[in-house]
């Protein structure tokens, strides 16, 4: 079992083949992926020895590593693989968080991809409570797709999400609605985003600014075979403020307001139909011999 890793947590770490307790310092201060920010990471769930679409986290961990410049040298049923064995590791009723990671060691400006190295870590995070959150209008938009390498999940991203929440909690909200450069909603801070009225599910479309989440691309997959119309267009903020129902699909917390900071409401019907769907679909997700 691993040891508390950076944040107190039991962590386990795969590199170069081996599975190490706790987090490994493996970076200088001179790699390439802390000066120049070349780092390609995804981000999975499990729990109760489930693992919601981790085939596809894994892949797409490999694409975002060759939108960045990187070589990857695993392929994405490889990290699945390693990340099953990390989590049968836990006891069966841990509930953690895969996240396998590429970095480029040397380079200037341009990552060498020969010096590409591949680490995940599979450490314990509780699921999200089931309590609603606040949110605000932010400030701060996402880059257009020719400002940054957008349909990659890159770390070089996260400090403009960092000011979004950052902003947010000190205007008194848990986080924030992020446009795209358009003036049209993106998506939460760091979470794609849903709402509801009269009935209809919608959705900002994928543009290319913000990810199209898998979670977000399983959901509305969940919904529509369930009946229920789910509608990709682009979406004001004004319609966030007279929605029925807002939520996210991130491992399905429940539902979020955008008025004010004061208590968030009570999950709606369809917010609670969608984590039903969900979770329902993850007993489905086995790893291989279960």
């Amino acid at each position: 079992m691993g040891k508390s890793g950076g944040q107190g947590r039991l962590t386990l770490t795969y590199v170069d083949g081996r599975w190490l307790d706790g987090d490994p310092k493996l970076l200088g201060a001179h790699s390439h992926a802390v000066w120049l920010a070349s780092v390609a990471f995804d981000g999975a769930r499990a729990f109760r020895g489930l693992a919601p679409d981790l085939d596809r986290h894994c892949a797409r961990a490999v694409r975002s590593a060759e939108l960045l410049g990187l070589a990857p040298q695993v392929s994405g049923k490889q990290i699945e693989t390693a990340a099953w064995e990390g989590i049968r590791r836990f006891p069966d009723d841990a509930e953690l968080y895969i996240c396998p990671m590429f970095y480029a060691e040397d380079g200037f400006v341009v990552p060498d991809p020969k010096s590409t190295r591949f680490v995940m870590t599979v450490r314990e995070s509780p699921l999200p409570a089931g309590h609603g959150f606040s949110a605000c209008l932010s400030p701060f938009r996402r880059p257009a797709r020719d400002m940054a390498p957008t349909e990659a999940k890159a770390s070089c991203l996260y400090p403009n999400v960092a000011r979004v929440v950052s902003d947010a909690m000190a205007r008194g909200f848990d986080t924030g609605v992020v446009c795209d450069p358009n003036g049209n909603v993106a998506e939460f801070a760091y979470m794609n985003l849903f709402f509801v009225r009269d009935g209809v599910v919608f959705t900002p479309a994928a543009n290319g600014t913000f990810l199209n989440g898998i979670t977000r691309q399983r959901v509305a997959e969940l919904l529509r075979k369930d009946g229920v119309e789910v509608i990709e267009r682009a979406v004001s903020f004004e319609e966030l403020l007279a929605a029925d129902e807002l939520l996210p699909p991130a491992t399905m917390r429940r539902s979020s307001r955008a008025r004010d900071p004061g208590s968030p409401p009570p999950a709606g019907p369809l917010t609670s139909r969608a984590r039903e769907l969900y979770f329902d679909f993850a007993c489905l997700c086995t790893g291989p011999d279960a």
